[in-house]
């Protein structure tokens, strides 16, 4: 749809400019980059509520709607560091506390080539954008062909349990909202690099922390920048029939950057060459 345009063009045709001007630099992306940093530094969450235009949120829910099926649906059990179980740590200790994660991924390559977020996700004034927002002098797309951008799929009664990101910086876009449920949830600061506060991360886990429980309203279109790796975070249960969607766009503050094989068999059932694997066919296509 948008493949004849120059990529730095892109963000001018697929975001809402008049809401959010920040294709171009000057006073007015100054604005909302000043804007996006003190509600990271306040709350480590931003929300730019309408970041695509109305027109195109339907292309964007219908494109996801489209590839939901073929997410790698394998259910884990796991805990909020995303680590093996250590039967060495004490009882009460959060990497000994297991949880279900229902969510799926669909894989960058199987997302189309032409399809409106893998144009938004390598656009280069959306990077130059998100890389003033983070304080970093660059950002880069991802080397790695499946995990650079993908779609998390939140069928009904299932969830994404408490857990922090490995990463410092996680932008994502609601394509597709559920009937009920699927809340973003999410406790900002709640570690830092020299403190795992494990007492109260315990205290969320157990129920008993409410009144360290921020919640988050994303719609279809919203942009969310959220520091996640100090962040302890959640999706609440889907209710209803309609499944969530959300494109993930990862980027790093360097380049070439490709996951470990086994965190990417594990979200997505299979590895590339990139990762040190055998090719793989996916649906009679090798990919």
């Amino acid at each position: 749809m948008l493949g004849a345009l120059d990529d730095r063009d892109v963000i001018e045709q697929v975001v809402d400019i008049g809401a959010h001007p920040v294709a171009r630099p000057g006073p007015e992306r100054d604005a909302i980059v000043a804007r996006v940093r003190r509600e990271l530094a306040a709350d480590g969450c931003c929300v730019l509520a309408g970041f695509v235009r109305p027109g195109l949120r339907e292309t964007l829910r219908a494109e996801g709607a489209a590839v939901a099926p073929r997410a790698h649906r394998d259910v884990d059990v796991v805990n909020v560091y995303n680590t093996d179980p250590d039967p060495t740590l004490p009882a009460g200790h959060p990497a000994r506390r297991t949880m279900i994660r229902g969510n799926a991924f669909v894989a960058r390559d199987l997302l189309g080539s032409d399809a409106l977020v893998q144009h938004l996700y390598t656009s280069t004034a959306l990077q130059e954008f998100v890389a003033a927002c983070v304080g970093a002098p660059r950002v880069h797309v991802l080397a790695d062909p499946l995990a650079g951008l993908t779609l998390n799929v939140v069928a009904p009664g299932r969830g994404h349990p408490w857990h922090f990101d490995t990463n410092e910086f996680t932008i994502s876009v609601v394509t597709q909202e559920p009937e009920a449920g699927g809340v973003f949830e999410y406790c900002p600061g709640i570690r830092s690099r020299g403190d795992e506060n494990l007492a109260e991360v315990a205290a969320v886990l157990d129920g008993r922390a409410e009144h360290l429980v921020r919640r988050a309203t994303l719609r279809a279109g919203d942009l969310q920048i959220f520091a996640g790796r100090y962040a302890l975070h959640r999706v609440t249960t889907v209710e209803g029939a309609r499944e969530r969607h959300s494109a993930i766009l990862a980027y790093s503050a360097r380049p070439g950057v490709v996951g470990s094989p086994a965190r990417t068999r594990q979200l997505f059932g299979r590895l590339t060459p990139a990762h040190g694997g055998d090719p793989v066919r996916v649906d009679g296509l090798l990919d």
